[in-house]
């Protein structure tokens, strides 16, 4: 089973609808996709009322995820592990113990060809388009992602 990990800052908007995305994408036979966060703001919560609206919008209920904070513990879980943006990816690459743990660890928008800035952005403090243009990406992206994960296993 190949395991990936979504992360973002709080684990409320970005990562839970790549996470949701995603698994949608894989069969759940050959595949476990989680979320977490750099960040301990939200431990708990499931994810923000407006990703959860955005994401009902195109079929899919991510209402049932929770929040939880990033761990040393993930590398080993975990065999890919996507960070939504630089400062993330930073906050995730400090706590890895050796070069496997990094290894493991990518920018989400990297393989996007189609994206210059490789920062997925944060539509916490926007409205609701914010969250309806980070869905669009994070879908796009995850299509690429799924293609290529699954290239890999079989």
């Amino acid at each position: 089973m190949t395991r990936i990990l979504m992360v973002c800052l709080g684990n409320i908007c970005r990562s839970p609808l790549a996470h949701g995305i995603l698994q949608s994408k894989l069969p759940e036979t050959n595949f476990y996709v989680d979320s977490a966060g750099t960040g301990a703001y939200h431990l708990g919560n499931t994810p923000d009322k407006r990703s959860i609206s955005v994401a009902k919008k195109y079929g899919l209920d991510i209402s049932t995820q929770t929040a939880r904070q990033f761990k040393v513990s993930d590398f080993d879980t975990f065999d890919y592990i996507y960070a939504m943006d630089q400062s993330n990816y930073t906050d995730i690459i400090s706590l890895a113990r050796n070069n496997n743990d990094i290894g493991k660890v990518k920018l989400f928008l990297e393989d996007n060809s189609s994206i210059q800035n490789k920062n997925m952005p944060d539509p916490y403090h926007g409205d609701q388009s914010d969250f309806e243009y980070v869905y669009n990406l994070v879908e796009e992206t995850c299509s690429i992602l799924a293609e290529d994960l699954k290239g890999h296993k079989n």
